[in-house]
């Protein structure tokens, strides 16, 4: 899979020691409510549509783009559903990274689902109820978008302080 230019001008710097980097991903909705989910060849895994936010890049307008750029699905976003941090990734080239994930709930507009890019083995569309397989944080950034009405949901780790 390529990575963005300016991830690989960075990395030629940092090696691959851990970077912290935004993503985002899109939870898109046809008009049979069902979910569009991309089979990723680093992986072999089903999961959301995701990608890495390019520098000055709104994070609505990266949901859109990474939509179209894997699968041909034009989409609009509707609702910011949830903010976490991703836990570190191994890759096996040995780069390092942890993400400040923004899942959007998004809309399909139009295009056919196919397999548009490197990333993905298989793309397709599934029933709520009849997802495949997919990994905790996946699944959760789905059940997230789906249950959402506003505002969107966010993880805490510690709890508050008193004031």
């Amino acid at each position: 899979m390529a990575i963005p230019e300016f991830l690989a001008d960075l990395r030629a710097i940092v090696g691959t020691r851990p970077l912290w980097l935004s993503g985002v991903s899109a939870v898109v909705l046809d008009e049979q409510g069902r979910v569009l989910l991309g089979r990723r060849t680093d992986t072999g895994r089903w999961s959301v549509i995701s990608g890495i936010i390019d520098p000055g890049e709104q994070p609505a307008d990266a949901a859109v783009r990474e939509c179209l750029e894997e699968t041909g699905v034009v989409v609009e976003p509707e609702l910011l559903t949830s903010v976490t941090v991703s836990p570190m990734l191994d890759y096996p080239n040995g780069d390092r990274a942890q993400y400040l994930e923004l899942t959007f709930r998004c809309r399909r507009v139009s295009g056919e689902a196919r397999v548009n890019d490197d990333e993905s083995l298989e793309v397709g569309w599934f029933a709520p109820g009849a997802l495949p397989e997919l990994d905790d944080s996946a699944r959760t950034r789905v059940e997230r978008a789906l249950t959402c009405t506003g505002p969107a949901s966010f993880d805490l780790a510690t709890p508050a302080r008193a004031r």
